[in-house]
C-alpha cells in the first residue's frame, strides 16, 4: 500500500474503543492486517479494541469492515455497531433510523442523542455445557458461565484457560463470566483477538444476558453491569430461542485526528 493520510474518529461505548475510518469517503474498503495492529496498539498506535471502515455498499446504508486490534478480520462486534452507525449518522449517510450489512449480515439501528439500539442477530439455539456453562452466537460465539461477583475479577485468567483449551483454541471463543444480582446482570468479557478483558463487549452482554434469561426464566429486558457501563438488552423469547434482539446503550465520541496508512 502507497503512503495515504486519511482522518479518523475515536469512538467509544461503555468502554469499548474503536477506531473508525470512513470508507466511503476516501474509496477504501481494506486495510493491510499489520497496519490495523499497529494502530490499534496503545503504545505505539492509537489504541483501541477494534478497528472499523464505514465502507460503501450498494443494498445497504453503509457496511461495517471490523478488524480485532490483533489486525485480523473478524465476526460482528455490537458496540462496535452501535459506533460505526452514531457515527454514520453524524457524517450524513443515514438517518436516524439506519440498516447496515456486518460480518453476520443486516442490521438495523436507530440513534437518539448518544443512545444506539442496534437490533443483533437472531439466536436459534443455546447449548449447555454444564449447569451453569452455555455457549451460543450472538453474531460471534460466545462462552457463558454463572459465577460469584468477586470471580469476575478473574477474567483473564480464566478466559484464557477456556480460550485455548482444546475444544476451543481452532475457531477460538469469546468469554464471559456473569453473576445475576436479582436486578443486574454484572458481566466481564475476554474477547479473542483482542486476547485481554474488554470494559465491555456488545456480543458478549448479549449473549450473556440471553443465557441468563435461559438459565433463570427472565422475561426482556434484561439490564446489564458491564466495567465500561451499563448496556440493556430486549428480546422476544421462544422455547429454546431468542428474536427480536436489541443492544442499547451509549455511544460515544472521544476524539478525531488523522493517520498514515502504509
Amino acid at each position: 500500500m502507497n503512503k495515504m493520510s486519511l482522518p479518523f474518529f475515536k469512538y467509544q461505548g461503555t468502554g469499548n474503543d474503536f477506531i473508525i475510518i470512513d470508507g466511503i469517503l476516501n474509496n477504501l474498503k481494506s486495510i493491510d492486517n499489520s497496519v490495523v495492529a499497529r494502530l490499534c496498539d496503545r503504545k505505539f498506535g492509537i489504541g483501541a479494541d477494534g478497528l472499523m471502515i464505514i465502507a460503501k455498499h450498494e443494498n445497504f446504508s453503509f457496511e461495517m469492515v471490523y478488524y480485532n486490534s490483533d489486525g485480523g478480520l473478524s465476526t460482528m462486534c455490537g458496540n462496535g455497531g452501535r459506533c460505526i452507525a452514531a457515527l454514520a449518522h453524524k457524517l450524513g449517510y443515514c438517518g436516524p433510523e439506519v440498516h447496515f450489512i456486518a460480518a453476520d449480515g443486516p442490521h438495523f439501528a436507530s440513534i437518539e442523542g448518544d443512545e444506539v439500539a442496534l437490533g443483533m442477530a437472531d439466536v436459534d439455539t443455546i447449548d449447555i455445557i454444564k449447569s451453569s456453562e452455555y455457549v451460543l452466537n450472538t453474531g460471534s460465539p460466545h462462552y457463558v458461565r454463572f459465577t460469584e461477583k468477586e470471580d469476575l475479577t478473574n477474567i483473564v485468567e480464566e478466559g484464557k484457560k477456556i480460550r485455548y483449551s482444546e475444544k476451543y483454541i481452532s475457531a477460538g471463543i469469546n468469554v464471559n463470566l456473569c453473576f445475576w444480582d436479582g436486578l443486574i446482570l454484572h458481566v466481564a468479557t475476554y474477547e479473542r483477538g483482542v486476547e485481554d478483558e474488554t470494559l465491555s463487549c456488545g456480543t458478549g452482554v448479549t449473549a450473556a444476558a440471553l443465557a441468563t434469561a435461559h438459565h433463570y426464566h427472565l422475561e426482556s429486558p434484561l439490564l446489564v453491569q458491564t466495567k465500561g457501563g451499563r448496556l440493556k438488552v430486549s428480546f422476544q423469547r421462544h422455547d429454546t430461542s431468542y428474536t427480536q434482539v436489541v443492544l442499547k446503550g451509549p455511544a460515544t465520541p472521544v476524539f478525531t485526528g488523522e493517520i498514515e496508512l502504509k
